[in-house]
Order: C-alpha cells, then structure tokens, then sequence
C-alpha cells in the first residue's frame, strides 16, 4: 500500500506540484506500475505532464541504471520513423551510408517513451507489436532477426479508440499498450493546483532574473482556477512568465490579470456550460450542435417525402427508387432482394389507391393532389424556419466577434469561406 508520504516524495523527487485527488491517483498507479516489466499507455491533453510520469516509471523500475529515451513519433518524418526505431543496413535505402543502430537496439535493457503513439504510421505499428509480443526486431534492409528487451511506455493526446474504429490505429496494438492505463488529467480539473503552479512559475522567474517577485489577490486567484487552460501547464506557465515581465505592482487583482487570459478559445476544449446567464440558455458550442442536428433531421425528412412522392407516381417500391434515395437505407440490410414489380402482376402503391376511389379518367382524386401540395409546402416552411434560425446564429456570431468574420467562422464550426456564402445568401449587412 502506498502512503500519502510516499507519494509526496515522489512530487518533491520530480518536481510534480499539486494536490488534488486526479494527480495523486495517477501518481499512484504511475508508482504500482513501476517495479513491473508491463506496458504503460499514459493518456492525457498536451502540455498536462505526461513525460514526467514515464519519467517516475523509470526511475522507480529495476530498469533504473538502464538507458532512458524520450522519442515524439509525431516529430519524425514517416520515411525514416523506422530506421529511427530499429536501425537501418548500410545501403538499404538512398542516403544509408552506414549501418546505423536503432534506439530499440541502443536501448536494450532499459526503458523507450514513445510520445504521441497515436501519430506512428500503420507500418510501423506492426514492427512495435512484434517488438511487444516477441522482443524481436528487424532492421531496415536486413532479413536478420534481433532480440531486444526494452519497456515501452506510450502515451497519446488522441483518443486511440476512435482512432481505431476509424482504422487509424492497430486494435491489438492499443490492447497490448494499454496493459496498465495512466490518465492525466488536464489543469483545468485540478482546482487550486492551478494556483499552486502559478506561484511556482513567478517565483522560478523571479529568481532568474532578479525581478519583483508577484502575487495573485483573491479575486485574481479565482479567475485563475476559472478559466479552462486549453493549453494546460504550458499555458499557465506562458501566462504567468508574462505577467511577472510586464507588471511592476507586486500583487495582480483580477482586472489585471485577464489582460493574460485569451478570450478566443472557441476551437480549443472547454467545458460546454449548462444553464442560463445573462438571459442566454446556451453558448454557441451547444448552439451549433443542436442546429447541425436540426439541419440533419430537415434534410432526412426531405429525402423521406421525395421517397414517398416518387413511389406514389411510380406504381410501387421499386429498386430503381431505392438506389435513388440510398442515404435512407444506409443502416437497413440491404441483402435483402427488392424486385420490379411486373406488369402481370397488382401493384401496391403507397398510399394505396382503390379502385371505387378514382375518377373516371382513370386518376387519383383531387384530395391525393392536395395531400401532395400540403407536403411540398410543410417543407418550404420548414426549411424556411430552418433557415431563419441559421441566419440569426450568424449574425450573432458577428456582432459577438465585432464582424471578424475568421473568429465568426470559428465559434460557429464552419470554414471562412462557408461563412462568406452564407452572408451572400441570407443577405447579411456587415
């Protein structure tokens, strides 16, 4: 069991500041893992610490006085990932001069951290599952089999999961990794930590570089543990080197320090509020949501209407017709066989037209071609609703970002150019 002095030593040893509940759970499986050969997969925002924990595993491992080596898969150019990883022969490709030994061979014995996993190629990602499963490797021009024994310890920004339903990422490679998961959690959920942190940050530059050391009034403070950090300790630590530069007064009230806080974050993760304030009952991230699912739901019951329309002309559901509206039948079993219907035989329109209810000519009655004039006009309208509702969303995206129509663009999920269209077309004076 591992006691609460224990992981405090282990913040002290790495420099780790904080308290909250999320940080020392994952101290403490970082700290359980440790002493154990297993895989670790440490999951987190960037710039929240991930590095520190592979850094904690390493060096509390038996693996200690082996080699350490930090790699970004995502920094290295897909043609030389592999050579990088498992070394390459003299000749094997334009460029190898000279045999060269890869940091699975040069690390053998000690610990590899592979950052942002979620970045590596497919390739390469069968080359570390053999490593993973068997300790074995392959340079890159060789045919000779090499035996390694390293300790993988990934970690990823992405979710590998979507990533892997998107066929993105290996699905026996993300088991194999995730023997023993670590999740980081981002600043923003770790209350007074933030403030913590700050303090650490102007005190370092304080002392660097001989300035007046600041402080944050309570107010400040609040604002602080408030805002969202997209950015996470790397932010917090930009916002706070900043603030010790430019100001003089030894305390920052709240005024102050928002000066430091960027107020466009609408294209980076933050929490989606609920609730009302200031006579709003929801921000554009959730307004944009429910509106992509209303212009959704208008463009299916639209291709519903055409269906019902061109079947009722047609005499019958016919397999022209399906192939017609195919996004309809999408998540139906399409094995299943539709056929023409034959001369010969009755058909059965839908709806189904008897024979006492028709003219003498032979057509529908007049009420079917109402039925039809209702329908296509219930679409107009809802499409003009629809419609409505879209322009009023635009227009307050502009008057929101004083007619910058870029950060417009962004607060409403669309592209600058989609934005520009949409203002031709609903006739948006700017």
């Amino acid at each position: 069991m591992i006691t609460p002095s224990e992981i405090q030593s282990v913040k002290q040893r790495f420099g780790i500041i904080g308290n909250s509940p999320l940080l020392n759970h994952a101290i403490q499986v970082a700290m359980q893992a440790a002493p154990t050969d297993m895989t670790v997969l440490i999951t987190g925002e960037s710039g929240s610490g991930k590095e520190s924990f592979s850094k904690i595993i390493h060096s509390l491992s038996l693996r200690k006085h082996g080699k350490f080596i930090a790699i970004n898969c995502g920094a290295i150019p897909e043609g030389t990932i592999d050579s990088e990883l498992f070394g390459h022969e003299k000749g094997s490709f334009t460029g190898a001069h000279e045999a060269r030994k890869g940091y699975f061979e040069v690390t053998d014995g000690g610990s590899i951290f592979l950052d942002e996993i979620g970045e590596m190629p497919l390739g390469t990602q069968a080359r570390l599952l053999r490593v993973l499963e068997n300790g074995e490797f392959i340079k890159v021009g060789s045919s000779k089999v090499q035996k390694t024994n390293v300790r993988v310890i990934a970690a990823t920004n992405v979710n590998l999961i979507r990533a892997v339903e998107k066929g993105k990422f290996r699905e026996d490679l993300y088991y194999r990794l995730n023997t023993v998961p670590i999740f980081v959690p981002p600043l923003r959920e770790r209350g007074e930590d933030v403030v913590l942190l700050f303090r650490k940050f102007t005190s370092d530059f304080s002392e660097k570089y001989r300035v007046k050391p600041i402080s944050l009034d309570p107010d400040a403070q609040a604002l602080l543990m408030r805002y969202p950090f997209p950015g996470n300790i790397r932010q917090l630590k930009n916002i706070a080197e900043q603030v010790s530069l430019l100001e003089q007064e030894g305390e920052v009230n709240a005024q102050t320090l928002s000066k430091y806080l960027p107020t466009d974050n609408s294209r980076l993760p933050m929490p989606i509020p609920t609730g009302t304030q200031g006579g709003e009952s929801m921000d554009f991230s959730e307004r944009d949501l429910l509106y992509k699912v209303l212009f959704d739901m208008k463009k299916d019951m639209n291709e519903l209407k055409k269906l019902v329309l061109d079947t009722y002309k047609s005499g019958g559901l016919s397999q022209s017709i399906i192939q017609k509206h195919s996004e309809l039948f999408e998540d139906m079993d399409t094995g299943i066989p539709v056929k023409e219907p034959k001369e010969s035989s009755p058909s059965y329109p839908l709806p189904l037209v008897l024979d006492s209810q028709k003219s003498s000519n032979g057509s529908a009655p007049e009420y079917e071609d109402e039925a039809i004039e209702d329908i296509m006009h219930e679409e107009d309208d809802n499409s003009l609703s629809l419609e409505k509702k879209e322009k009023e969303m635009i227009v307050k995206a502009l008057r929101k970002h004083n007619n910058k129509r870029k950060y417009a663009a962004n607060d409403l999920g669309i592209s600058e150019r989609t934005l520009y269209r949409k203002i031709k077309q609903y006739g948006i004076d700017q």
